[in-house]
C-alpha cells in the first residue's frame, strides 16, 4: 500500500507581475510537496527528505503544515500522468537512499480573499490541459479516470454530413475536397465507417502542415501556369550547386561534410563503440558531419505563446536528433516577427490602436515576451544554449486602407549539431524489426496541431485551438536525448535503422 503526505515551503509566487491586474490579488503563496511512498518512512528518511526539499538558507520557511491562512487556491499536475519534475525528484531520492519514495508532485497554493478571487486567479496560474484545481489538495494519485473509448463516424448512414460534423466539432480542418475524398474512400472502396482515431490520424497526416500540398501543387501566377512547383524552385539552387552537402531535402535536417578528429568517447573494457553505461573515456578518431535545421512554429505561438515557442524549440531539437540514424544537437537560435507592439505608455505614431486581432490569438507584445521566455527556458532546461536571434515588429495601414501586419506571428527556431558520418543514411525497415517509441505520455494535448495550424487564423474555436498546442517537457526530451546518444556512441554498432520524430501533435509531447 502507498500513502501521500505533504511538506510546505513558503514562496513568492503571488508577486508575479501578471497577477497585479487582478482586483483581488493573492496575498501569500507556497509550494506543496505531495509525496507518495510505500511502507513507513523512518525518522532518518524524513530528515533526509526535508534536506532535499527545503531551502538551504531559509529553513524556517519549510515545514509539515501550511503557512497560509483562510481561503486557499491550490493547482497542480493532473493525477493521471507523472510529471518530468517528479521523475527527476524521485531519481534524486533513490540516489540518496530513499527507496520507498514512489512519486513527488509539486503544487502551488495561493492565499485568496474568497472563492470569487480564487476563480479569477485560477486561469492565470495553471494550464488546464496539464494541471487542475484541487479544492481539497492532493490526497491520492489514484485518479480513477478511464480513457474515452473510440467510436465510429457513421458515413454509411449519414454520408458526408457525419464526417463534416465530426471535423467541425474536433477541429480537424477537413475542406470540401477532404470530405468528398474520405467519404468516397470509406463508403465506396472500404465499405465501412471510419473510426474516430482514423479521422484524427488522417487530419494530421494529410494536413498542409504535414504534407505541404501547396508547396508541392501546381503553381499559377497571373493566370499562367508555372512549370515548376514551389518545392522545385526552392530545391533548384541545391541541384545546381550542391557543394559539400551530404543531406538536403530528404531528412529531418540537413548536413554538411565534416572532418576527422580526435575525440573523447566512452569505452567499455578498452574497446570503443561498446559502452552504453557508466565507463571511462578514451581518445579515439571520429569522422563527424555538421547538421543544420530550421523551422517555424507560428500558429502555436499565436494561440499560446510560451508553450508554442517551447515546443517549437523542442520540435526542432527532435528534428536534429532524428537525422540519419541519429544525431546530436549543440546550440540554437530563435527569431520572432509580430505585429505592432503598442507598448503601454510608448505607443508609436504608425501603430493603429483601432486594429483588431483574432479573439483566439494573443496580442503581439505578449507573444514577443512570452515566446522569447519559452524558447530560452526550454533550451536552458534541456541543456542547449540559445546563442543568437532576432525580433521584428511591423504593422501599417496603407493609403488604400489595406492593412499590412504580422497578425499571425512568425516564430523561427534553428539549430546546429553534429553526427557520425556513418549514420547519414537511414536504413530500410524490414519485417521483424522492432518499432520503439520514446518520449512523453500519450494524451490528448497537441493532437490536432497539424490540422489547426493549417487553417486560417481565427477560423477555429478558441478551445480547439488551445488544445491543439503541444505542451513542453524539456526534461523528458533530455531523457530521450540520452537514449539516442547512447546508440550513436556505439558507432558502427548503432542499433537504429531509421528514426523520425512524431510532431504535429503526436503521441510524444516533448
Amino acid at each position: 500500500m502507498t500513502s501521500v503526505f505533504h511538506y510546505y515551503r513558503a514562496a513568492s509566487l503571488h508577486s508575479s507581475s501578471k497577477l497585479a491586474t487582478l482586483k483581488q490579488p493573492p496575498t501569500a503563496s507556497e509550494w506543496c510537496y505531495n509525496i507518495e511512498h510505500e511502507g513507513t518512512l523512518s525518522s532518518e528518511d524524513q530528515d533526509r527528505l526535508k534536506q532535499l526539499l527545503s531551502e538551504t538558507f531559509e529553513p524556517e520557511k519549510f515545514g509539515g503544515s501550511t503557512f497560509l491562512k483562510g481561503a486557499v487556491l491550490e493547482v497542480g499536475p493532473r493525477q493521471q500522468f507523472t510529471s518530468a519534475w517528479s521523475t527527476n525528484a524521485v531519481s534524486i531520492c533513490k540516489s540518496c537512499g530513499l527507496k520507498s519514495v514512489v512519486r513527488i508532485e509539486r503544487s502551488e497554493r495561493y492565499q485568496v480573499q474568497d472563492q470569487a478571487a480564487a476563480d479569477a486567479l485560477a486561469p492565470l496560474v495553471h494550464d488546464r490541459m496539464t494541471e487542475m484545481v484541487y479544492p481539497s489538495g492532493i490526497q491520492t494519485f489514484a485518479s480513477g479516470a478511464k480513457p474515452v473509448p473510440w467510436s465510429e463516424v457513421d458515413v454509411l448512414g449519414d454520408g458526408k454530413v457525419a464526417l463534416e460534423k465530426f471535423s467541425a466539432g474536433n477541429g480537424l480542418g477537413f475542406d470540401a475536397f477532404d470530405l468528398e475524398y474520405y467519404t468516397n474512400l470509406f463508403v465506396k472502396d472500404l465499405k465501412r465507417n471510419p473510426t474516430t482515431v482514423e479521422c484524427f490520424d488522417l487530419a494530421q497526416g494529410n494536413s498542409e502542415h504535414s504534407r505541404h500540398w501547396f508547396f508541392g501543387g501546381k503553381l499559377v501566377v497571373d493566370g499562367k501556369p508555372v512549370d515548376k512547383t514551389l518545392f522545385q524552385l526552392v530545391k533548384e539552387p541545391f541541384k545546381k550547386h550542391p557543394g559539400n552537402s551530404v543531406i538536403a531535402f530528404k531528412d529531418n535536417s540537413s548536413a554538411l561534410r565534416g572532418f576527422k578528429f580526435q575525440s573523447l568517447t566512452p569505452t567499455a573494457e578498452g574497446k570503443p563503440d561498446t559502452a552504453t553505461g557508466p565507463c571511462p573515456y578514451t581518445s579515439s578518431t571520429r569522422d563527424y558531419d555538421v547538421t543544420f535545421t530550421c523551422e517555424t512554429h507560428n500558429f502555436p505561438c499565436g494561440i499560446a505563446p510560451r508553450p508554442g515557442a517551447e515546443t517549437g524549440a523542442g520540435g526542432r531539437m527532435r528534428d536534429g536528433e532524428s537525422t540519419g540514424t541519429g544525431s546530436l544537437v549543440v546550440a540554437g537560435t530563435a527569431g520572432y516577427c509580430v505585429g505592432n507592439l503598442r507598448i503601454p505608455g510608448y505607443v508609436q505614431p504608425w501603430e493603429d490602436e483601432s486594429a483588431k486581432y483574432p479573439p483566439t490569438m494573443a496580442d503581439p507584445l505578449s507573444i514577443l515576451v512570452e515566446a522569447s521566455n519559452g524558447a530560452s527556458d526550454y533550451g536552458n532546461k534541456f541543456g542547449e544554449p540559445l546563442l543568437c536571434g532576432y525580433a521584428r515588429s511591423f504593422g501599417q495601414r496603407l493609403q488604400t486602407g489595406d492593412r499590412w501586419e504580422w497578425v499571425k506571428p512568425i516564430m523561427m527556431s534553428g539549430g546546429i549539431g553534429y553526427m557520425d558520418h556513418r549514420h547519414i543514411t537511414k536504413g530500410t525497415p524490414e519485417k521483424g524489426h522492432l518499432i520503439v517509441k520514446i518520449g512523453g505520455p500519450a494524451y490528448r494535448i497537441g493532437v490536432g496541431g497539424g490540422a489547426a495550424s493549417s487553417m486560417v487564423a481565427g477560423d477555429n474555436e478558441a478551445e480547439l485551438d488551445f488544445n491543439a498546442v503541444q505542451r513542453a517537457d524539456a526534461e523528458m526530451l533530455q531523457k530521450v536525448n540520452r537514449v539516442i546518444r547512447a546508440c550513436i556512441e556505439l558507432g558502427a554498432r548503432n542499433p537504429i535503422v531509421s528514426i523520425h520524430d512524431q510532431g504535429a501533435g503526436g503521441a510524444g509531447n516533448v
